[in-house]
């Protein structure tokens, strides 16, 4: 798992690719930093081991031309760590043994909640929350808050 001391450069005209970890569904999302105008979601994968989730992780990232991994773990809302954080950073670590590519870990505490509301606010999801597409919406939000974390400590 990288450090994530990245600045903008670091991230300009590379392909960001957010998957939000689940043992039943993991969302994807997807970002080319200065040319995308927005995230956009990028759908699922049905979880059925973390080797399989892993290889399919690998192939999306090889097909789409992948330049950074975000991956979202979960904290509890006092930023301690849950028995799920651990188990998503050893995913990271299996993950990370098995790319060259930079894998960044992005707080997700909440996220899902957040992905529910936004569903009742958008006329996109006829303003009702799809549980077909909370995951995705949830690993758009992951990678926004990532994007967003960059660009304020660069405005520091």
């Amino acid at each position: 798992m990288q450090d994530s001391n990245l600045n903008i450069s670091d991230i300009t005209d590379k392909h960001l690719m957010c998957f939000d970890y689940g043992r039943k569904i993991t969302g994807i999302s997807s970002y080319k930093y200065g040319s995308d105008p927005f995230v956009l979601g990028f759908g699922r994968i049905e979880y059925k081991d973390d080797e399989t989730l892993i290889q399919q992780i690998l192939k999306i990232c090889d097909d789409e031309f992948v330049d950074i991994i975000v991956i979202g773990v979960p904290y509890f809302t006092d930023g301690t760590p849950s028995k799920l954080t651990l188990e998503i950073q050893n995913f990271i670590k299996k993950l990370q043994s098995k790319t060259n590519l930079n894998v960044f870990e992005q707080d997700e505490t909440l996220s899902s909640f957040e992905a529910k509301k936004r569903m009742q606010s958008d006329p996109k999801f006829n303003f009702k929350i799809d549980p077909k597409k909370i995951d995705e919406v949830a690993a758009c939000i992951i990678l926004e808050e990532f994007i967003k974390d960059i660009e304020n400590k660069e405005s520091l």
